[in-house]
């Protein structure tokens, strides 16, 4: 099992969105993290299970986060 990373945004209206780098076009969008949290998942799940459908895989992550102080 693979893990990608999720980037969250909060928008300006307190709305939530989140995306994949590594697999484009996957998202969600709600009024909370935890909302988007579940719902990047379901997306993900949602998308992988087309691809095999297909015979194709996910791409492999290759994106990392970290944080720089400022």
């Amino acid at each position: 099992m693979s893990e990608y990373v999720v980037i969250y945004e909060q928008a300006e209206d307190g709305e939530w969105g989140a995306y994949l780098p590594d697999v484009p076009g996957v998202v969600a969008l709600g009024a909370t993290r935890e909302e988007v949290a579940a719902g990047i998942e379901e997306a993900l799940a949602a998308y992988a299970e087309d691809l095999s459908e297909r015979g194709l895989g996910l791409p492999a992550p290759h994106h990392i986060a970290g944080t720089v102080a400022a």
